[in-house]
């Protein structure tokens, strides 16, 4: 998608003022979709996927505040531009203040109205002096997609990257969560610095403050030379913790120091090192739910959560799975020099209805063990069906597991006593308070099992 034209959709019941809009903004090599009120405007939307709105703000049926507030519902981060005529300035100054980008006053001519555009494309790495394609193209590379929920996400993602702030991204495994951290690093002004990422739960609690902070000669036994921590070697760029719910809550406190003060103290250190670094922290796990069970600190959560991306899963975005399994098998043939030249109708219909548990890795470990097993240019069925029976990606992590364990077992207990807490939490050796913490937690209602 980032080879494409920026795309403009046009919303206005003013056929003459719509034509005349199309051919500026068509001249000037946008793709443009022009509609005749915001009921075409939201049918199109899902189709078209707009980087930017231009709307009038006075129509029939669904208005120009209407449309913006039924459009930033779904897609928050898409610029939306009102047209607006002198006796409803007023009306435009208050849109602007719900988050409306901006408003143009008619009539205004060609070149007020492609600056206006470019402005609000630059918001999304769109912009004329890059003749209408992402200026910096390349920061999202890898990330392959074409449906509405995942360019959200990174039209989301797209508009953080240039700030400072830090970042959380929540997302189940296999989702893409440091192929997305990689590409806020690529967009924002830290991209000549290093990308440093680091896997929380994959590093022991008695080793994680020496990697992180790095430590001094002699600290510890084994300790032969001094060495830089992770967020040293990171300074003047971005540091990705991945997995940081997993993180020892002992530990957390420090990290906590770390980020309001701006400097790290090695290990068997006397002295504090500043250090300049943008966090981008992501996790699989519900960090509100550990905040609430104190078993992550509340501090640190809003720290880390300054703005919050959601990466959808797999199963969610559907239609991006051809789209996935053309650029897996494109990197197959590549790395094997295979011909596999793509899967038979079937094949496709079994991976496009599988539940993917463990994401998009789970789909490309398929995909590339059944282009291994394939004799013939075209997967069949049977060798995706196999794939997916004995793919070990398809096992869920612990915690997930243990979740959904959790969940199905609350289920039953109710289903056995009819909804009755009290007799629910007898069974499950819990006293009420805890079990409706339980059922809080998995958004269970009692009155859903009770008989009418």
């Amino acid at each position: 998608m980032n080879n494409e034209c920026a795309r403009v959709l046009l919303v206005d019941d003013d056929e003459g003022l719509l034509r005349l809009l199309s051919m500026r903004l068509a001249a000037a090599g946008y793709e443009v979709k022009a509609v005749g009120s915001g009921e075409q405007a939201l049918a199109t939307l899902p189709q078209f996927q707009p980087h930017l709105v231009i709307t009038d703000l006075r129509m029939d049926g669904i208005d120009g505040m209407a449309l913006f507030d039924a459009v930033h519902k779904d897609h928050p981060a898409l610029p939306i531009i009102i047209l607006t005529a002198h006796g409803t300035i007023p009306d435009a100054v208050e849109a602007t203040r719900r988050g409306v980008f901006g408003y143009l006053t008619k009539p205004f001519d060609s070149q007020e109205l492609l600056d206006y555009v470019d402005r609000a494309l630059r918001l999304g790495g769109l912009g004329r002096d890059s003749g209408k394609r992402a200026e910096d193209g390349d920061w999202r590379a890898g990330i392959i997609s074409r449906s509405a929920i995942m360019e959200e996400a990174l039209r989301q993602a797209r508009l953080v990257a240039d700030s400072e702030t830090n970042v959380l991204i929540q997302s189940e495994s296999g989702t893409g969560k440091e192929l997305l951290a990689r590409a806020l690093h690529r967009a924002s002004r830290r991209a000549a610095g290093p990308f440093v990422p680091v896997n929380c739960s994959a590093i022991p609690e008695t080793l994680l403050e020496s990697e992180l902070f790095g430590h001094s000669k002699g600290s510890f036994t084994g300790a032969t030379q001094s060495r830089k921590g992770l967020f040293e070697s990171a300074d003047g760029g971005t540091l990705f913790m991945d997995e940081v719910g997993d993180m020892p809550l002992a530990f957390q406190a420090k990290l906590l120091r770390v980020l309001q003060e701006g400097e790290i103290r090695p290990v068997g250190a006397n002295r504090s090192v500043p250090v300049n670094v943008r966090v981008v922290s992501a996790t699989h796990r519900d960090l509100e739910e550990a905040v609430e069970a104190g078993s992550f600190r509340a501090d640190l959560y809003y720290r880390l959560n300054v703005v919050r991306l959601d990466l959808p899963p797999l199963r969610e975005r559907r239609d991006d799975i051809p789209l996935l399994v053309r650029h897996f098998l494109t990197e197959i043939n590549e790395r094997n020099g295979r011909r596999i030249e793509g899967f038979a109708p079937d094949a496709m219909e079994t991976l496009m209805a599988a539940s993917w548990p463990g994401n998009v890795r789970q789909l490309q470990n398929v995909v590339e063990q059944a282009a291994a097993l394939s004799t013939t240019e075209i997967v069949p069925a049977s060798l995706v069906q196999r794939a997916l029976r004995s793919d070990p990606s398809g096992v869920l992590p612990l915690a997930e597991a243990r979740d959904r364990f959790e969940r199905d077992y609350l289920e039953e207990l109710l289903q056995i006593t009819g909804g009755n807490v009290s007799s629910a939490a007898r069974l499950a050796g819990r006293n009420r308070t805890e079990f409706y913490k339980l059922l809080k937690r998995h958004h269970l209602e009692p009155e859903m099992f009770r008989a009418s």
